[in-house]
């Protein structure tokens, strides 16, 4: 794919209205589901057992989060960066009564990975449905539901310079790149079972399904008590995380890739970064990050105008070749 800023030239600076490739480019469209679908399944750090359903939905609506289990015709939450309300193990929205769904990165990172735009996610609960852990259930749901191409232009943010921030040993980066999303992550546990660990993805749709949608969540034995007496994990177990102790992955089942724990945690950042409610077109890195991280960063990037534009999205255009065969006569393109 390409991306244009709305400049008044064309292609290589060649004015409008001369012969080039950009002429036959076309636009990449929007897209939601071909029709409604759900899933049932319990919270992550919830415990609840909640349904949720996806529902297609008009352009330039964004991914909407749809409380329907409160009095009153429940409350809408527009998943957005400024719209988060914590961010201590998961990533939680909120409206401005305080309203909330939790665990949303999972199934933004599928949206993001999918190229889904626009979607009414209803859910009668607290928190998303943490499945397996991962985001191959919800790739399994948006490809039974289908997708469908809608009749406006999608745009997306481009990063024009880099903004980091650090916090201790915790750092993320959002810096200028040339096509799409690339995204690095280094991490590095005491368990050994973990230990250091990097990736490293250009985000489309084959890479994340075959890459990174089946990285599970995961935690570490030793902090489970504590983080259920916080309030958190409530509803965790071997078949929706993997557990570490020490040098032990507790799972009879193993791991999915080598290094299934940083591919999750590339996983997490791309929903999270999804937040902006448009495809990112930069190189994030994040090194030793947690949402808290990349929410920060989000908030420093969108502060400063400077930093990015909208850009609106194109797909390649054919190579156009030096010379054309036509019967009796030769043109040079």
């Amino acid at each position: 794919m390409t991306f244009d800023s709305n400049n008044p030239l064309g292609a290589h600076g060649a004015p409008v209205g001369t012969s080039t490739s950009s002429e036959i480019r076309r636009p990449i469209f929007q897209k939601t589901l071909k029709t409604s679908i759900g899933c049932t399944g319990v919270g992550l750090h919830s415990g609840v057992r909640v349904a949720m359903k996806l529902h297609p939905v008009a352009p330039d609506t964004g991914i909407v989060f749809k409380r329907i289990d409160l009095i009153g015709g429940g409350a809408t939450i527009k998943a957005s960066w400024n719209h988060v309300a914590d961010s201590r193990m998961c990533t939680v929205l909120a409206d401005e009564n305080g309203i909330g769904v939790a665990t949303v990165e999972h199934l933004m990172s599928a949206f993001y990975g999918m190229e889904i735009d626009n979607v009414i996610v209803e859910i009668n609960g607290p928190e998303v449905p943490a499945m397996d852990g991962s985001a191959e259930p919800f790739i399994f749901l948006i490809e039974c539901a289908g997708v469908v191409e809608q009749d406006r232009a999608r745009q997306a943010l481009r990063i024009l310079k880099q903004h980091s921030y650090t916090n201790g040993n915790k750092m993320v980066a959002l810096t200028p790149w040339h096509d799409g999303l690339r995204v690095d992550f280094h991490i590095d546990f005491h368990a050994s079972a973990i230990g250091r660990q990097t990736c490293s993805f250009q985000v489309d749709p084959d890479t994340f399904r075959e890459e990174l949608s089946r990285a599970r969540t995961f935690g570490l034995l030793s902090e489970v008590t504590a983080l259920r007496e916080a309030g958190l994990a409530r509803g965790g177990s071997l078949s929706n995380a993997i557990v570490v102790d020490g040098d032990r992955v507790l799972n009879d089942e193993g791991l999915r890739h080598d290094n299934e724990f940083v591919r999750h945690k590339a996983l997490d950042a791309i929903g999270d970064l999804y937040l902006a409610g448009h495809p990112i077109l930069a190189h994030f890195v994040g090194r030793c990050s947690s949402h808290a991280d990349t929410a920060r960063l989000m908030r420093q990037v969108y502060a400063d105008r400077s930093c990015w534009e909208m850009v609106d999205m194109w797909h390649e255009a054919p190579a156009t070749p030096a010379w054309v065969d036509m019967p009796g006569r030769v043109a040079f393109a």
